[in-house]
C-alpha cells in the first residue's frame, strides 16, 4: 500500500511538473528544477526496474517507454502491472491461498506412485513439489465434448443440486443459455440451496444489472472478480480471472474450456461451430477444485467457507486414474513451468491443442529438442482466431517450429477454444489455461492434470476426430506466404506479452 501510494504520488508531482514546465512562466531555472526532479523520478523508477532482474530485453523496452513517453510511460507501466508484478499486488491472497492448500494436502494420504511408469512418476513427483495442492486418487473424470453435452450435463447437475452451488466464470452472460442457468439458479434459491456466482468484472462486462439484480433478489450471493471503478486505483485491471468452475454439493465439479454464452454453443453467426471441452469431475478432486472457488470467494467477499467442514467434506469415488487440480495466477508458479516440465517427460509424442498459441522461449525451446529427438509433436491452432493480434501472433511462432519437424494443424470446421496437451498417450492436462502470455502471467487459471486416468482415451479420440476437421500446414506452402502476411505476424508479435 505505501509502495503504492507513492506511485499516486509521482504521477502527480510529473503532471504538475509538465505544467510547470510548459503551461507556466515562471523563471527558466524553475523549469530547469522541474525538468530535473522529473528525470530524477524516472530514474529512481529505472533503477527499481533493474532491482528486479527481468530479461535484459524487457527492463530495456520498458526504459525505453519510460524515457520516451512522458508522464504517459509511467502510467502505462504502472497500469500494466508491471511495477508491482513480483509478488505486491495479490501478496495477502498469495499467503492465504497456500494455507489453505498445504493444510489440505497435509490431510491427504501419500499416494504410492511405484505403480506409475518412469514419465508418470517423474511427473507426478514434480506436481507434488511444485504445487501446494495433493494428487488425488479416488476420483472420477468425464470428458464432456463440445457446448451441447457439456451445458446438458450442467444444466442436469444443477436441477439435481441439495445443499449449495458455486459458479466461477471468466464470460457470464445472460443471453439465452445464460438466462436458463440463471433460472434454474434462482428455482434452487428459492428451495433453499445455497447459490454464489463469482464472475470476472472485464469477460463478463455485458452482464447486465438486470440479470445480477434478479439473482441477488432470489437469494443469489452474487460477487465480481476484480471490478473496473476499484482496479483503476488499485492497478489490478489487468489481471482478470480466466477460471471456469462449478462445484455442487461437493460432490460433482465441472471445470474447462467453456464459458455460459451461445457462442459456445456454436449460436454466434460470426464465429460459428464452436469446438472446446470440458470436464465432469466425481470424487476426491472435487474437494481440491472447490478450495480454488473457495479461496477466489473468499478474497473478493470476505466470506470465509473454507474451514467449514460441510463445503469441505471428501466424497472419494472409485479411481479411474491420478488426478491433480493446479491453480495458477498471477501471485503463484506459472502454468508455463508445468507445461515445459510435462514436454520435458514425453518420450512418444506431444499433442497440443490451444487457441491462443504464444508459447513462450522455454517452451519452444522444449519443442523443438522434443522434435529432434524424434517425439511426434502435433499442435493444433484455430484457423481463424477472434482476434487480429492473436491470430497472426500466432502465426509468427510457426516458422521456428516446422522447421524443426512440428506438425502444425489449421482447425477448420469453425473456432477451436479447447485448451488440451497429451503427452504420451497416457498423461494430460485440460482446463482453462492457453499456452500464451496471459495465461502464463497475468491471468488466474486452473488445470487439472491427468496421470494414467482412463479418461485420457477420450481426449486421445476426440483430438484425432478434430484433426479430421484440420489442413495441415506444410513447410513449403507456409515459407511461400506474402510479404504482407509476414509483416502482420511481425507486427502482431511486438503484442506478444499482453496476449
Amino acid at each position: 500500500m505505501k509502495k503504492r501510494r507513492m506511485e499516486w504520488v509521482f504521477i502527480i508531482f510529473m503532471v504538475a511538473l509538465a505544467y510547470i514546465v510548459f503551461f507556466t512562466d515562471v523563471p527558466f531555472l524553475s523549469k530547469v528544477i522541474s525538468i530535473a526532479l522529473y528525470g530524477g523520478m524516472i530514474l529512481i523508477t529505472v533503477f527499481s526496474l533493474m532491482l528486479e532482474n527481468r530479461t535484459a530485453q524487457n527492463t530495456l523496452l520498458w526504459i525505453y517507454i519510460l524515457v520516451f513517453l512522458p508522464i504517459l510511460g509511467y502510467i502505462i507501466y504502472v497500469y500494466s502491472g508491471q511495477l508491482l508484478l513480483k509478488g505486491y499486488l495479490f501478496k495477502s491472497k498469495r499467503i492465504k491461498d497456500r494455507e489453505v492448500f498445504e493444510r489440505m494436502s497435509q490431510k491427504h494420504k501419500k499416494i504410492d506412485f511405484s505403480q506409475l511408469n518412469y514419465h508418470q512418476h517423474h511427473f507426478t513427483h514434480y506436481l507434488d513439489r511444485a504445487t501446494s495442492t495433493p494428487t488425488n486418487s479416488h476420483t472420477q473424470t468425464k470428458i464432456l465434448k463440445n457446448g451441447e453435452e457439456t451445458f446438458r450435463e450442467i444444466k442436469n447437475a444443477l436441477i439435481e443440486a441439495k445443499d449449495f452451488i458455486h459458479l466461477e466464470y471468466y464470460i457470464f452472460r445472460d443471453d439465452r443459455l445464460g438466462n436458463e442457468i440463471i433460472d434454474i439458479l434462482t428455482d434452487k434459491a428459492q428451495e433453499g440451496v445455497e447459490v454464489r456466482l463469482m464472475y470476472d468484472a472485464v469477460g463478463s462486462i455485458t452482464l447486465s444489472s438486470g440479470a445480477i439484480n434478479r439473482m441477488k433478489d432470489a437469494g443469489i450471493k452474487v460477487q465480481p472478480f476484480l471490478p473496473l471503478k476499484s482496479g483503476l486505483i488499485n492497478q489490478k485491471f489487468n489481471f482478470r480471472n480466466h477460471r471456469k468452475i462449478i462445484v455442487i454439493d461437493g460432490k460433482v465439479g465441472f471445470v474447462g474450456g467453456l464459458n455460459v454464452g451461445v457462442e459456445y454453443l456454436g449460436e454466434d453467426e460470426n464465429i460459428g461451430f464452436w469446438c472446446d471441452t470440458h470436464v465432469l469431475l466425481e470424487g476426491e478432486a472435487v474437494q481440491t477444485l472447490h478450495a480454488v472457488f473457495l479461496v477466489d470467494w473468499q478474497y473478493v467477499s470476505g466470506e470465509m467457507l473454507v474451514t467449514d467442514e460441510r463445503y469441505m467434506k471428501p466424497n472419494p469415488a472409485p479411481s479411474d486414474g491420478l488426478v491433480h487440480v493446479v491453480a495458477t495466477g498471477p501471485e503463484t508458479k506459472r502454468m508455463s513451468d508445468h507445461y515445459y516440465a510435462m514436454i520435458s517427460c514425453a518420450t512418444k509424442s506431444i499433442w497440443i491443442a490451444s487457441p491462443y498459441f504464444v508459447p513462450n522461449p522455454a517452451i519452444r525451446t522444449a519443442l523443438r529438442i522434443a522434435a529432434h529427438k524424434g517425439i511426434q509433436i502435433r499442435i493444433m491452432v484455430p484457423d481463424t482466431n477472434d482476434g487480429f493480434l492473436t491470430q497472426y501472433a500466432t502465426r509468427s511462432y510457426l516458422p521456428e517450429l516446422l522447421r524443426a519437424g512440428v506438425e502444425v494443424y489449421a482447425y477448420q470446421k469453425g473456432f477451436l477454444h479447447k485448451k488440451v496437451m497429451i503427452v504420451d498417450g497416457d498423461l494430460a492436462t485440460i482446463g482453462t489455461a492457453n499456452m500464451d502470455m496471459r495465461s502464463f502471467r497475468l491471468n488466474f487459471e486452473v488445470n487439472l492434470f491427468l496421470i494414467g486416468a482412463e479418461s485420457i482415451q477420450d481426449l486421445v479420440a476426440h483430438y484425432e476426430e478434430d484433426l479430421k476437421e484440420c489442413l495441415r500446414i506444410r513447410p513449403v506452402e507456409f515459407y511461400k506466404r506474402g510479404l504482407t502476411e509476414r509483416v502482420k505476424e511481425s507486427f502482431a508479435r511486438l503484442f506478444s506479452g499482453v496476449l
